[in-house]
């Protein structure tokens, strides 16, 4: 949003909501990104894995730079790993997780998303 329509909205001065922003970020805001509509963009088919490793094995570095990866978080419990992925379809992902499964030595429990209730960047 343009910082004149944050002004009006907010009844501050331009010049203040952008010194604000500035303040922001220095200290809280990470990025500025785009929230893209899945199904525009052929990524409507969303898919969690949870990944198990075994002592001794990593996940190979090429994994993480996979295009279909959209966040990877630590995870504690049976499982060391929660991945949230995006496909154009059932067919990709199925192509993915066969050749995802015979590179690396890991156990693997998916689960496909049927709605997409709330999602934030």
């Amino acid at each position: 949003m343009p910082i004149r329509d944050i002004a009006k909205k907010t009844q501050l001065r331009p010049s203040t909501v952008h010194q604000r922003l500035m303040k922001l970020k220095k200290n809280v805001i990470e990025k500025f990104t785009v929230k893209l509509d899945n199904k525009l963009v052929g990524e409507d088919f969303i898919v969690f894995m949870l990944i198990k490793t075994k002592p001794g094995v990593d996940i190979a570095d090429t994994f993480f730079r996979n295009k279909h990866l959209k966040e990877v978080f630590g995870v504690t419990g049976e499982y060391d790993l929660l991945v949230k992925m995006k496909f154009a379809d059932v067919g990709e992902f199925n192509d993915f997780i066969i050749k995802f499964r015979k590179e690396q030595r890991v156990e693997t429990t998916t689960m496909i998303a049927t709605t997409n209730i709330k999602e934030e960047l």
